[in-house]
């Protein structure tokens, strides 16, 4: 994901330009009658998609955004939840 790093000053840089996107999806599951925000989204991205990656363009990001599953969200968020715990 270097490249796409590469071209913002900083993650919150690139969080603003998918800000977007994230909100497209996150609206589009709570249609779906589930709670889950574009924060939620962004980290499980962050952390499950993006990490080990590499040469990401804007486009593949996007991409990922749009079609995430949400269920896989939801484990993510219980997971991380229980973590805290």
């Amino acid at each position: 994901m270097a490249q796409a790093f590469e071209k913002f000053s900083s993650l919150m840089d690139l969080y603003n330009r998918l800000l977007p996107a994230l909100k497209a999806k996150s609206e589009e599951l709570q249609r779906e009658k589930l709670n889950i925000s574009e924060k939620d989204i962004w980290s499980y991205c962050m952390k499950c998609k993006w990490q080990n990656r590499k040469d990401l363009r804007i486009h593949e990001l996007v991409d990922d955004i749009l079609n995430v599953d949400a269920y896989k969200i939801e484990l993510f968020i219980k997971n991380k939840n229980y973590e805290e715990l």
